[in-house]
């Protein structure tokens, strides 16, 4: 497949026309638009500093089906010891730096450059990007971010300074989701973490399909506050 170059307006190919890699487009701007039109088509920007902007749309996908989640056993007494405060959009651009400073095992250097920072922290500043945080004694020690578009979550990046902060927070955010009627969460690439709770690839027709019948549901746009919520599916002893 031909790798596309972007041209100044707001548009991409066909996520489809993929090449075997996923990469499907180079060049354009991470305007807020852009991006947010590229998450609506299944395509997320991922590149290096030095780089130009790198588009891809994988096949096959990776996604959380928020009724198969699964907590393990020891999290689940963790998060149950409420050892951590979990708040929500308190410190969003304190978790994306982060996370692309915070080493992670298996990972040479970041993808979260300084346009990133910045165009993702304009898109929290719109109310689309989100962060759950992980505090202690009064310190951010975990936690992870990503955007909200209709019924699904696109998560991004996390990061944890304390054992499990970053697991903790993200049971808060599934918590939050299931009972906002959120059904669906995007990984983007398999990771052997998210494996452990259940996502898994699809094929990426399947995923668009998805993806277009969840945007047509309303998106929770603004600062997000997280709810007192009980055990949900996944968190049964």
């Amino acid at each position: 497949m031909p790798l596309f170059a972007l041209p100044e307006e707001h548009i991409f190919p066909d996520p489809e026309l993929a090449r075997d890699d996923g990469l499907l487009a180079v060049g354009g701007d991470l305007h807020p638009a852009r991006v947010l039109l590229a998450y609506s088509q299944g395509i997320f920007p991922w590149y290096s500093e030095g780089q130009p902007i790198l588009w891809h749309s994988p096949d096959p996908r990776f996604v959380l089906f928020l009724d198969e989640f699964e907590t393990p056993r020891s999290l689940r007494r963790t998060v149950r010891k409420a050892r951590f405060e979990i708040r929500s959009d308190t410190a969003f651009m304190q978790v994306v730096d982060a996370c692309s400073r915070v080493p992670r095992v298996d990972q040479d250097g970041t993808w979260i450059t300084s346009e990133m920072l910045e165009a993702y922290g304009t898109l929290h500043e719109m109310g689309f990007a989100h962060s759950v945080e992980s505090w202690l004694d009064g310190q951010l020690v975990g936690g992870l971010y990503g955007v909200a578009l209709g019924g699904v979550f696109f998560g991004e990046s996390m990061f944890a300074l304390e054992s499990d902060a970053s697991k903790v927070a993200f049971v808060h955010l599934v918590r939050q989701l299931q009972s906002w009627g959120v059904d669906l969460l995007d990984s983007q690439v398999h990771t052997d973490h998210l494996a452990r709770f259940g996502a898994r690839n699809i094929p990426r027709r399947a995923y668009l399909d998805l993806l277009a019948a969840r945007l047509q549901e309303p998106t929770r746009q603004g600062c997000w506050k997280l709810d007192p919520i009980e055990d949900a599916p996944g968190d049964a002893p």
